[in-house]
This record gives structure tokens, sequence and C-alpha cells, in this order.
């Protein structure tokens, strides 16, 4: 660690893990004298056209209806497009090679619709796109380990960093194949050889792989010293009833008369339990709701002119339209119905009928945007306020339903300037009690410096009469760090959405209105 600096931030995102589940009916009978042998492979594509084969089922012989008993299971990452493509072959030799097997037909579809619809059956295709006779695909995801570890933990003791003092924060650390991976960080206590830090959670398979029998390392650092302890689960299996105890160790102090320990670790709390995740919320029927809201003030340049960030190239596009596609997209396969886009000053529906300001689809978006263009006199003030309380409103009301049955977004593509700082604070603050998050997409070469004081990720953001928020629910991204990359910009305003989600619902012990499809407990 540098001399005086906090640690970074903790690991990245362990992705949720999804099992799928494939069986088949009605396939075409491709034997002469006897049935057809199906086998299911699968093939993913993240980007590009590039497809590569991520494993097969086992064939079956002599059976038009099979339901394969092999598993896949896939990572499964919000804030990407991960494309799946399931080919069910009759094979006819003991060859690897499956080009020269009869094909039965294909599903192409994504993780997140599977994860959506937690069972799709879908008819197979030719890949002429014809269908393949009268067969069908059922695929079922289910998710795998979603157990979480609640800790407790304070510490006696601690060895000086100097004379007199110490900056001590904890690392967590998994046995892997290939070593020790960090699982988690805790904050730094300043100036405290006796510190207790926040209770804090670790997910079970970024802890040790959902093997409890493993063990795990804690490291306690110092700046510049570090010390260590193992400690198993048997051992912390009674922690919610008794307090657990490790002595830390420096490894460099080891061969010093009468060393005994640098400090003790005390495990008050070591409590496993099931959390539900995105994907249960997901599974079990949450609905996510989006909103689009386009910034039209004057700011943005006459649209009819090439300065303008509204005005639409020869090739259909602008950054309004990019960040719109980028999102939308990935959004789009996790809900029903699209709220309309919304003028940030004035609330006005930019299909110009108020009485059904709804968009069908990422399609419906666009053409209402192209449409509205040429009749609108940009003006201003630019205020967030108006829209985000708008849609407050409709989380407000979804809370009163006491389950997990809706949560919503909300994005705010704009260029940065901002007239209402103070009712904009006052709107986020009140909203990080909804189910609700926000995100902003800057766009042009302003100043964004007000949008990255609302992404309030180094601490709460406050109201000017000094009301804190309970959690981080703005997300902003300036649209000209990915030059043009929409896979990229998607990837970086998605990846926190789903822990506001399951965060948001775990606090409030709230569930999924169909808890027949989430997970059980492991």
């Amino acid at each position: 660690m540098a001399s005086g600096g906090a640690p970074g931030p903790g690991p990245l995102h362990i992705a949720t893990k999804v099992e799928l589940t494939i069986s088949c009916e009605n396939l075409m009978d491709m034997d002469i004298f006897s049935k057809s042998d199906p086998l299911c492979a699968l093939y993913i594509n993240t980007s590009g056209s590039q497809w590569y084969e991520f494993g097969r089922t086992e064939m079956i012989l002599n059976c038009l209806n099979p339901k394969f008993a092999k598993k896949f299971i896939i990572d499964y990452y919000f804030e990407m497009v991960q494309r799946l493509k399931f080919c069910v072959y009759d094979i006819d030799n003991n060859t690897y090679d499956l080009s020269d097997d009869d094909f039965l037909g294909e599903l192409e579809c994504t993780l997140g619709q599977v994860v959506s619809n937690r069972q799709m059956t879908r008819q197979l295709l030719l890949k002429d796109k014809r269908p393949a006779g009268h067969g069908t695909i059922t695929v079922s995801g289910q998710i795998t380990d979603t157990r979480v570890a609640n800790f407790e933990v304070s510490a006696r003791r601690l060895d000086k960093k100097y004379l007199w003092w110490s900056d001590p924060f904890l690392e967590f650390y998994r046995q892997t194949e290939t070593g020790w991976q960090l699982a988690h960080r805790t904050e730094v206590v300043k100036n405290n050889l006796n510190p207790t830090w926040r209770p804090f959670r670790i997910s079970l398979r970024s802890l040790c792989g959902g093997h409890v029998e493993k063990s795990i390392k804690v490291f306690f650092f110092f700046i510049y010293l570090s010390c260590y302890c193992h400690f198993n689960w048997h051992k912390c299996d009674s922690c919610s009833r008794l307090q657990v105890e490790f002595e830390c160790i420096n490894p460099k102090k080891l061969k010093k008369k009468n060393y005994k320990n640098s400090g003790v670790i005390c495990i008050k709390q070591c409590q496993v339990v099931k959390e539900l995740t995105f994907l249960d919320y997901i599974m079990g029927g949450c609905q996510i709701n989006f909103t689009i809201a386009i910034d039209f003030t004057g700011s943005n340049g006459d649209p009819s002119t090439p300065q303008s960030l509204h005005y639409i190239n020869p090739e259909g596009y602008n950054e309004y339209l990019t960040a719109i596609w980028a999102v939308g997209n990935l959004l789009y396969k996790y809900e029903s119905i699209y709220e309309s886009c919304f003028q940030v000053s004035h609330q006005f529906p930019v299909n110009f009928n108020p009485a059904n300001p709804f968009c069908a689809g990422i399609e419906g978006v666009v053409h209402a945007y192209r449409q509205c263009l040429p009749q609108l006199k940009l003006w201003g003030p630019t205020n967030f306020a108006p829209i985000i309380n708008h849609v407050a409103c409709f989380a407000k009301q979804a809370l009163r339903q006491n389950m997990a049955s809706q949560y919503f977004v909300l994005l705010i593509i704009t260029d940065g300037v901002i007239t209402d700082m103070d009712q904009t604070r006052t709107a986020i603050v009140e909203a990080s009690r909804l189910p609700m998050s926000i995100i902003i997409v800057g766009v042009g070469g302003a100043d964004f410096s007000a949008m990255e004081f609302l992404d309030s990720d180094d601490k709460l953001l406050c109201s000017p009469n000094g009301d804190v928020a309970s959690r981080d629910i703005v997300q902003f991204v300036p649209f000209r760090d990915f030059q043009g990359n929409s896979v990229a910009l998607a990837q970086s305003v998605l990846a926190e959405l789903p822990d506001q989600v399951s965060s948001f619902f775990n606090s409030y012990k709230l569930k999924p209105p169909n808890m027949l499809n989430v997970s059980g407990p492991s």
C-alpha cells in the first residue's frame, strides 16, 4: 500500500451463475430404421459476429423428445448482451466434428431473455430461418448458490504503525487453484489499535466458492505492516452465539524472541443466510420500468446545424441516439413497457400524447425522438428535479404494494448544464428511499463536474438541508470517454444496477410476486 493512502475499491463484482437445462419436443426424424439421436451444443457470443462453443449435452439414443441431463453453468452479467445459440444435431458417427451430423434446428436468444422468462419454449429454426418441422426447444434457467455471510468484526491490541498509531483495514482472501484471490476489503478505521469495522456481507461464492470446507485467509493491513490469520467455517458456526477469536501473525516477527502475536481479531458474527439476488427478483416477476429523459434545452444548439448535439448526421445518428440504443437495448430485455421520453424541464411526452405517453420498445423511442425534433424550439432552463420527482411518484406507489413487484430506472441524457442543483439533490435523496435508480449520460464536451457530484461514489449525497441519501442511486458517465463504443458505454452505466435492485429489496425484506420462481436455499 502507498504511504498514507486508503485502499482502492474492492474486488470486481462476481457474476451470478445461472444453470441452464435443455429439453426438446417433436424433433425431426432423420434416421430411416430408428429415431434421431439428438445432442444440443451451446454457442456464446458477447461481441461482434464471433461465436464460440461453450459446451454440449450428452447424446440420447432414439429419442425425438429428449430431456438432457447435462446442465450448462454460465456466468451472467447484467451489463452485457450475452447471445446464446442452442443447436440440436442428430449424431450419426463417433467424430467430434458436428458438421457431418444432421442438423435438427437451432434457437438464438440472449441470456437476459432466458433469466427474464425463467423458462422459455421456442420453435427450432433451420439455417435459412424456416421452421425445423414441428420441433421446439425449452430452455430453463435457475440460479446457483446465492448464500451470503454476514460479518461483524473487531480487533484489539493491534501493532502500531509508528510509535503510537495505526490505520487498520481487513482483506479477505479465498483459496483458488492459482493462489489466494481477494474477496472483500473493509473500510479504513483511522488511528485505532482496537477498531470495530462496519458490518459487511460477502457472497459465499466470492468468499470460498460456495465450499464452506475451504480455508479463508484474512489479512490485517496497517498501511506498512501486514498480518494474517486463517479461519474455517467449522469454528465460526457458533459465531452468532459466541464470539470467536484468532491471533494475527506478522511473518516478519515470527523469529523474534517472546513474540506472541500482533493483535487479536474478534469475529462477533459470521452468519450464513440465503439472500435474494437481482436474478431472483427478475425471475420472481419483478418488472424493470424504464424512463428516458432527453435534454431539449437551448444549450444543445440548433438541431438543424451540424454543431448541435441534436443534429442527426447523414448516417442517422447523434450522441443522444447512440446512448438511447446502447442503454435501452439492454434494459429492453427485462421489462414489458417503455415509459415515454420526457423533456427535462417541462415534462412533455416526446410523442405529444399525454394520454398515452408510452413508446413501443427502443424503436418507438427513437421514432418519437426523430419526429419531435423539427417541431421543437430549444429553450431553458435545464431542470432535473421535475422528471426525477415524476418517476419517484410511480416508485412510491409501487412501494406501497409491500412486495418487490416493480423497480424504476430513469435514464437522463444531457449536455451537462443544470440550473436546479439544490432541488435535484433533494429529489435524489428522497428517491434513494424508493425502488429507483438514475443513470446520467453526459453528451458533448461540457464541464460535467455537477454530474460527477451527483454520482456520489465516495460518500452519500446530501440535500441542502443536510438530509443524507440512504444509498447511492446515481451512475454518471460522460459519453466522450467511450469514443463511440456503445457496448462499453452500456456496461459502464448498468454495472451497478443489479446490486442497487437487490440491496434495496433485501434491505426492506421484500419478496418478488412469484416466490415459486425463486431458487430455494442451497
